[in-house]
């Protein structure tokens, strides 16, 4: 699997550089389906300091539009804090213009401040997303349905039959739980062994099919240079920033591919979840694993991104084929 991940932080938010950054982001888009990636994965958070990637919709938008092969994955879509007509609406939108290329991991989110921000009640986050996707649900079938005490229909009805495909993300035997009760693909948030078999076993009481799209073990970040140990001298703080703003967020329950408990530049080289490697060293690792390109990693400079992706692509790629 060839990922290229994009959040588009931005430490200050300069919105001279934000453009720049988001242009790039596109062009970065454009390059990867020419070289055969299978996916850009996208994120949503809001209200941060770095500008977080707040509309991963929108964006998406962007990226389908840019290329006319390449697949985007939203892992996650925070969907209780949104209108599920809305999202109804622009995920069949998406999926018409794109023949299908759009896939959303559902998730609840794990951010109070994102529920107070958007006026929703983090107490009822369960029972709000279990509306949002019954919505979405109903919503794709083109046929009128009772909403809130109003009967509605939403149309025009998706590419994709009988719906786009979406999944339930998390990493809590609830969310394995309603991924079953809405018949729907369940994404652990991480490597989880224990809510997988969990899943499974639950699976099988139900009568339901299983299926499973959980992340393999030592899932990295990765970034791409001649020399490890000068990008890290110069370019380690960038991965710290967004180690450091994402570990923020994490609360005990909550357990996902890239939580790191680094505090400086140093332990997290050590600690291996975001990784900086030759090309040589990267070709090693694809005999393994795939690959999660973090171009863009935390603010990283446009060039050195530019840098990271090329090397990958001239370099790497190549070869693995």
């Amino acid at each position: 699997m060839l990922a290229l991940r994009l959040n588009l932080t931005q430490p200050g938010l300069d919105p001279s550089e934000m453009s720049a950054r988001h242009q790039a982001a596109l062009e970065m888009c454009a390059h990867v389906e020419e070289h055969g990636f299978d996916l850009v994965n996208l994120e949503e958070h809001h209200g941060v300091d770095n500008g977080w990637s707040p509309a991963p919709l929108a964006l998406a938008g962007l990226v389908l539009g840019r290329c006319s092969r390449l697949p985007v994955s939203i892992a996650a879509l925070l969907l209780p804090l949104h209108d599920p007509i809305r999202v109804a609406e622009d995920i069949a939108v998406l999926d018409l213009a794109s023949g299908g290329r759009l896939s959303v991991v559902l998730g609840v989110g794990y951010r109070p401040s994102e529920y107070a921000a958007h006026g929703k009640d983090w107490a009822r986050r369960g029972a709000l997303m279990d509306e949002c996707v019954d919505t979405l649900l109903k919503a794709w079938t083109g046929e009128p349905f009772d909403h809130r005490g109003t009967t509605v229909r939403v149309t025009p009805r998706p590419f994709t039959q009988p719906h786009p495909p979406v999944m339930i993300g998390g990493s809590s035997k609830v969310s394995a739980r309603r991924a079953i009760r809405f018949d729907l693909p369940f994404a652990p948030a991480g490597h989880l062994p224990d809510i997988a078999s969990y899943y499974h076993e639950q699976c099988a009481a139900s009568g339901v099919e299983a299926r499973c799209r959980m992340p393999g073990p030592g899932v990295t970040m990765m970034f791409i240079h001649e020399d490890p140990d000068e990008a890290w001298a110069t370019l380690g703080h960038h991965l710290l920033h967004e180690a450091v703003t994402y570990s923020a967020w994490q609360t005990p329950d909550v357990r996902s591919a890239h939580r790191s408990s680094a505090t400086t530049v140093a332990e997290l080289r050590a600690e291996g979840t975001y990784q900086i490697l030759t090309p040589e060293q990267a070709l090693a690792h694809g005999q393994h694993s795939g690959f999660a390109i973090h171009a863009l990693c935390g603010g990283m400079p446009i060039a050195e991104g530019w840098r990271c992706l090329t090397l990958f692509t001239d370099k790497v790629l190549p070869f693995l084929r």
